[in-house]
């Protein structure tokens, strides 16, 4: 139970729940595999698995979600040869080119046909709850999945009303400063060893990892106007990560002492016990990340964009 990468989101007006009033929300919309004809479908299940069947694991006030995703994968390539086939047989055998819908028509009947044969394969999204500080963070790599995560849980409460966590600073804007000027660095805050550079103006990017931030290389790039897109932050021994343009912290990794702390915990094999003292040593520390990163951006920005129902 320990977060790889965070996009983080601002509730905006959320009435309180009860967790038991939560819990029932979410079997409404428990996970099942897909229909034969359905190419997606997502729901919750147990976060911790096999070991417990428990769809909510709240602990003062930290709520802990997964939604499941199954997907039938059925390649392009392989609907794509099947209808090449199939619509020269049907060209040889009346003596005429198909027209174009009639090709697309073809193309959906195949699809149908070859969709409940195809793999399901499986994905597990976590999603935290903060309900004291009325923020959700979404435990993915893609955008798109948090937003499917979001839009599950909308449909489980009949409405939610969030918005991308934002602050009054860019954060490209000041992962530039924090690399051009040393003396700019919050006290706490310490780079680490990647950073992706963007030219304005251009797409032009360059990524480096394993390098010293602060060598005269590095330097020389940001005299030429390319700003960081990316920077990999050190805080304190407690943890690290990448912070990225759209305020995403990505590879996240938490350090030996917390890790260590969490192991103190007597859990006598017990797996929800294990899970929930790994999720609130977690949940505190980046919580307390947050906060802290934010204030250094110069506090969250008001009246960001407008919240979604």
């Amino acid at each position: 139970m320990w977060f790889k990468h965070l996009h983080l989101y601002r509730l905006h007006g959320a009435a309180a729940i009860p967790a038991a009033d939560l819990e029932e929300a979410l079997a409404g919309q428990a996970a099942r595999t897909p229909g034969s004809q359905e190419a997606r479908r997502v729901g919750w299940c147990p976060p911790a698995g096999r070991a417990g069947t428990a769809l909510l694991h709240e602990l003062q006030g930290q709520r802990l979600m997964t939604m499941l995703r199954h997907e039938r994968l059925l390649p392009a390539g392989v609907v794509r040869e099947e209808v090449e086939e199939r619509s020269a047989e049907i060209e040889a055998r009346e003596g005429r080119k198909l027209r174009r819908q009639e090709k697309q028509e073809l193309k959906e009947q195949v699809y149908e046909e070859l969709l409940p044969r195809a793999f399901v394969r499986s994905q597990k999204v976590d999603l935290w709850w903060d309900t004291r500080r009325e923020l959700i963070a979404v435990n993915t790599s893609s955008r798109k999945r948090a937003e499917e995560a979001l839009d599950l849980l909308r449909e489980t409460l009949g409405s939610l009303k969030v918005t991308p966590l934002t602050a009054q600073t860019l954060p490209m804007r000041a992962m530039t400063q924090w690399l051009a000027d040393e003396k700019s660095r919050p006290a706490a805050l310490q780079l680490g060893d990647q950073v992706e550079l963007k030219a304005k103006g251009d797409d032009g990017v360059l990524r480096a990892r394993q390098v010293d931030l602060d060598s005269d290389e590095i330097q020389q790039l940001l005299a030429t106007g390319k700003q960081a897109s990316r920077l990999a932050i050190e805080v304190e021994g407690r943890l690290g990560y990448v912070l990225h343009d759209d305020l995403t912290l990505k590879s996240l990794r938490f350090s030996d002492a917390l890790i260590d702390e969490a192991s103190e915990t007597e859990d006598d094999g017990d797996a929800i016990v294990r899970l929930e003292a790994d999720f609130m040593l977690m949940t505190q520390a980046l919580a307390e990340e947050i906060e802290r990163l934010i204030d250094w951006l110069g506090g969250e920005a008001n009246g960001a964009a407008q919240a979604s129902a």
